[in-house]
């Protein structure tokens, strides 16, 4: 149709095309190309499909210097092929599988089964490793990957499909994408895949482009088998006139050379076909009517080429087209398919084109999610893993030999297992089941944890219900849930009543404070003894020393409200006003707190520092099946001489308190379910090590890991975790208070320093007023009989004025 329309109008050249069917055989197409370029003189070879005659013809075309134009996807730049005549008509086939892998990342798909056929020289044109790479850009992997030689090269077809697919029953994973696959070898993989339960309800069958842009030609029976399948087609616009006009045009003459055929739309090959031959033809047009042009100035102009027509945007970009697709997302349902969708490189998944340019990543993945059927009629999104059933019910595994009971206690294997940890994971369970069923058993395991957790990652077991602890290490190789309890690393240790030491009665203030008290104190007696010493009797004395006395004696007192003398100055009385004031607080704070301190029962640990017993070599108790004894080991550096191994939790109390070890070295939710039946005694120091928290254990890559972080989220914010831990670990009355050394309970001076500061600057105001009142009476009484008019004032009335203020010399009768 393109030559026609170009042969029709032009006036000086023409066209004419020379078809050569190799049949699918690179050989053959190596043959034909050699034949084309060497008997018929051929200046461009258009129309390959496959990438095994792509390689063949390229190599030849570009011996010749001939352009060679392919409609063959791969996934291998051409710049790193060397080839430089090979011009790509189709778009990388990466960007498909970038659309697979965000389609992955959104429904937390993170196992993947990758199929394909290889071509006749054993490749997938680097599909493979750019999925397996797209995939880990999004925190999913293949996890296999089934292969098949060319459908024509096999005796028995089905039989080789099944024995591939059988390989796949005993696996988790139920996400499969097909990334390359002959017609005839789909039609077997879907009938075979339906008929053994792999397109059943949680599994995922995901197309590329080499399957979904031929769904209009295919079969019924091949259709029906596939229900549920999600394709990816490259999106081209038919609403604009060239397209119109191309389709009617199109099938006209398909319906006229081919009156048998149903189907009579024009697909992506089509419209690839006709965008070639236009691009040739305006290459040569861009040639000016020269006859005598070489085949690199005709590659230059193709490359150069720049115009929108059938398929989209016509650019080239190294050896390819330089526009980013944007794919049709489309599902099969029943006996046809439907469009769900868009998604774009640039912007994600798109429920329509029309804003596309304001559109973000995952901005309609929701309603997309909504519109598509999957296996097994399933309304919701699958989870892509072999979900448990009745007939296939969840293998559960359980710690039988554990250190505390509290968490899961195991009387035997015919009776259910009981504790903090199952609770848990029943309220779990609770929620979970709200979407869908989770048939399980449970299976008691006494052997270590380790094993026990090797047998999650073998597949023996699908998860681990119990005290397990989250670590860096088992994350590796296990999916682990949202921790439901903390953990980090604490020590039991021997303790006696911190009530019974001597200078307990200080223990209400810190050292700070006494200091500033006694700071305050004393400031508070020297400004009391400067204003009354002069003026008051009872603050007179023999000596300096006496008067001192007798104002400390005066201010101490008043701590008590017990003291007996008479104030007489005014500015007295303010200074003393504020220091009852701090006194009557400062009293009241001490009593108060040395009272709470006296009626709590505190214990003081023996030890309180891991250093402490690295230094004495001091015997600590652990127990030797968990972790923290390869961690004492291996990270804190303790000898393994020196450490006892403890396997029950009764085994601690006669090994503390007989001195057999110094201390327990446990995780957080063992020292409280040790402390909630032995407080008296023993106390817990929480020490800087974190570790992950215990968390329910999953098979890698399993989807149920992610619903019960959620559930278990869910039961920490409506409280039903607290409930749970009030359950197992509420502690006798007894024991309601763990405490251990600190001072965090004595009252600092950051508690008073505003009172201390206003008294202070309250009793040097005072102070700084009595003397300018001093000062201003004495100089009244000295100038008072003065009549001289001068201005200067003689040196001796000055020192008689300052001793006049020395000596006090005042009326009583003003009290000042």
């Amino acid at each position: 149709m393109a030559v026609e329309r170009y042969n029709n109008n032009s006036a000086s050249q023409s066209f004419s095309i020379l078809h050569r069917n190799a049949g699918g055989n690179p050989l053959q197409a190596a043959s034909a190309a050699e034949e084309l370029i060497k008997d018929e003189k051929v200046q461009v070879i258009i129309g390959i499909e496959t990438w095994p005659e792509t390689m063949l013809v390229a190599e030849i075309g570009n011996q010749a210097q001939v352009p060679v134009l392919s409609f063959a996807s791969t996934a291998i730049a051409p710049s790193l092929l060397q080839l430089p005549f090979l011009v790509h008509m189709a778009s990388n086939v990466t960007q498909q599988l970038r659309c697979i892998a965000s389609i992955a990342h959104f429904f937390q798909w993170r196992r993947v089964v990758a199929i394909y056929e290889v071509d006749k020289f054993g490749g997938d044109s680097g599909m493979l490793a750019s999925l397996a790479e797209q995939l880990h850009s999004v925190g999913s992997n293949i996890e296999r990957h089934l292969v098949f030689p060319p459908i024509s090269s096999l005796s028995n077809p089905k039989k080789r499909v099944c024995e591939e697919l059988s390989k796949l029953l005993d696996m988790q994973s139920r996400v499969f994408v097909i990334l390359q696959s002959s017609l005839s070898l789909a039609t077997h993989l879907f009938k075979e895949a339906k008929q053994m339960g792999l397109m059943g309800q949680d599994s995922v069958w995901i197309v590329t482009d080499t399957i979904s842009s031929q769904l209009d030609i295919l079969d019924t029976s091949l259709i029906s088998s596939m229900e549920g399948v999600i394709g990816i087609k490259t999106w081209f616009s038919e609403d604009n006139n060239s397209f119109i006009k191309f389709r009617r045009l199109f099938k006209k003459k398909f319906q006229s050379k081919y009156p048998e055929e149903d189907n009579s739309e024009p697909g992506i090959h089509a419209l690839r076909a006709y965008d070639g031959i236009s691009a040739i033809t305006k290459a040569v047009n861009g040639l000016g009517g020269n006859d005598k042009y070489s085949s690199s100035t005709l590659l230059k102009n193709i490359l150069s080429s720049n115009f929108t027509i059938l398929s989209g945007g016509i650019r080239f970009q190294n050896g390819q087209l330089g526009h980013l697709p944007i794919f049709t997302i489309v599902n099969v349902i029943g006996k046809k398919y439907k469009e769900v969708g868009f998604w774009s490189s640039k912007v994600g998944f798109l429920k329509d084109l029309d804003h596309i340019e304001e559109s973000g990543e995952g901005n309609s993945i929701k309603a997309f999610e909504n519109l598509v059927t999957w296996p097994g009629n399933l309304r919701r999104a699958p989870k892509g893993w072999a979900m448990p059933s009745e007939s296939k019910r969840m293998k559960i595994g359980v710690p039988g030999r554990t250190a505390f009971g509290k968490f899961v206690k195991v009387k035997s294997e015919h009776e259910p297992p009981s504790g903090f940890c199952i609770d848990v994971f029943d309220e779990v369970l609770k929620i979970v089941e709200k979407k869908y069923h989770l048939p399980h058993d449970f299976y008691i395991y006494n052997g270590t944890y380790k094993d026990l957790l090797d047998h999650v990652v073998n597949k023996t077991y699908d998860a681990v219900i119990g005290d397990v602890t989250i670590l860096a290490n088992r994350s590796r190789y296990m999916e682990f849930t949202q921790p439901f309890a903390e953990s980090r690393l604490t020590m039991l240790v021997t303790a006696r009543p911190e009530g019974e030491k001597p200078w307990m009665f200080l223990k209400p203030f810190t050292k700070e404070l006494w200091a500033a008290t006694g700071g305050i104190l004393a400031y508070t007696v020297f400004i009391v003894w400067l204003l009354e010493r002069k003026a008051n009797p009872e603050f007179q004395g023999r000596s300096w020393r006496h008067q001192l006395g007798t104002s400390f004696w005066f201010t101490y007192s008043s701590l008590f409200f017990a003291q007996r003398e008479t104030i007489h100055s005014k500015y007295a009385r303010v200074v003393l006003l504020v220091w009852f004031f701090v006194a009557l607080a400062l009293n009241s704070s001490y009593t108060a707190n040395l009272s709470s301190i006296l009626t709590v029962s505190k214990l003081e640990p023996n030890v309180t520092d891991v250093g402490w017993l690295q230094r004495h070599n001091a015997k600590i108790g652990c127990d030797g099946d968990s972790f923290v004894w390869k961690y004492l080991i291996d990270v804190l550096k303790f000898k393994e001489a020196n450490m006892v191994n403890i396997t029950t939790e009764d085994d601690y109390p006669g090994n503390l308190s007989s001195g057999n070890i110094t201390a327990a070295l446990v995780e957080l939710p063992y020292e409280k379910a040790f402390l909630m039946e032995n407080c008296k005694g023993y106390t817990g120091i929480d020490l800087p090590d974190i570790f992950g928290g215990f968390g329910f254990v999953f098979q890698k890559g399993s989807p149920i890991a992610a619903d019960f972080s959620e559930a278990i989220l869910t039961l920490k914010e409506n409280e039903m975790l607290k409930l749970l831990e009030t359950k197992w670990f509420d502690p006798n009355r007894e024991c309601l208070t763990k405490q251990t050394t600190s001072t965090t309970n004595s009252l600092s001076s950051r508690s008073f320093w505003g009172l201390f500061l206003f008294s202070g600057v309250t009793s040097t105001l005072c102070y700084l007023f009595f003397c300018i009142h001093g000062c201003y009476k004495s100089q009244n009484k000295i100038y008072a009989g003065d009549s001289t008019t001068s201005n200067d004032v003689s040196l001796s009335k000055q020192i008689e004025l300052v001793n006049n203020f020395g000596k006090g010399e005042r009326n009583k009768n003003e009290p000042w």
